[in-house]
């Protein structure tokens, strides 16, 4: 019984060590979060914690974990990193997400961050499509993902075929009829071009389009 206790000890080390360790990261993950102004310093010490807690223990949590980090921090433009710094840290946040959606797939957030990384990196193309389609699939009703995932709906437009077109038409019209806020849909319409693909969206659907227009009004006077 004595060995198998210390048996037990010496597996649960290594899971506690990297808990440990993740632990000191929570405080700027949690500003990064809540968009709260950021510091370099506590970003590269949560960066170095978050290392150090996959060296002890490396699950797919930390890598996810560190990839939220890494993917924040290079897309925060207060920290106004050089385009070299922060490419190298989309770099990393990619392939901390990919090692960590292999063994943790129904991670819908960590897909659209990979979505995301892969369309900062290498702008618009088909490659963002299996993580986004990934992200709906896996997390279709999560309110605080709805403005970042239509941004990159928007920007993939021209890659997509009409199957998908109708895809994305059925979980646009879910969101819509559910009233996530609409006031961050308006929001995240730049162009003319993207206008039209709302209303396309919105085309067979009652009163959407005076309702959108009121929206987008609303949201140009701000």
């Amino acid at each position: 019984m004595a060995m198998g206790g210390a048996s037990l000890a010496v597996l649960a080390w290594p899971v506690a060590w990297g808990a440990w360790e993740a632990q000191k990261a929570d405080a700027v993950v949690t500003d990064l979060r809540f968009g709260r102004s950021l510091d370099a310093s506590a970003v590269a010490d949560g960066i170095d914690a978050l290392n150090r807690s996959i060296v002890a223990d490396p699950v797919e949590r930390h890598y996810l974990d560190r990839s939220e980090l890494l993917a924040g921090a290079a897309l925060t433009a207060s920290l106004k990193l050089p385009d070299a710094d922060r490419d190298a840290l989309l770099r990393r946040a990619r392939s901390d997400l990919q090692v960590g959606l292999a063994n943790a797939p129904a991670r819908g957030i960590d897909w659209l961050r990979l979505a995301t990384v892969r369309e900062v990196l290498d702008g618009p193309s088909r490659d963002v499509l299996p993580p986004l389609f990934m992200s709906i699939e896996t997390a279709p009703r999560i309110p605080q993902l709805w403005r970042a995932r239509l941004r990159v709906i928007l920007d993939v437009w021209p890659y997509l075929d009409d199957q998908q077109r109708s895809r994305l038409g059925d979980y646009f019209l879910m969101t819509w009829r559910l009233r996530m806020n609409r006031q961050d849909l308006a929001a995240e319409i730049y162009t003319p071009a993207d206008e039209l693909i709302v209303r396309y969206f919105l085309r067979n659907e009652p009163n959407a389009q005076e309702e959108l227009t009121k929206w987008l009004v609303a949201s140009r006077k701000k």
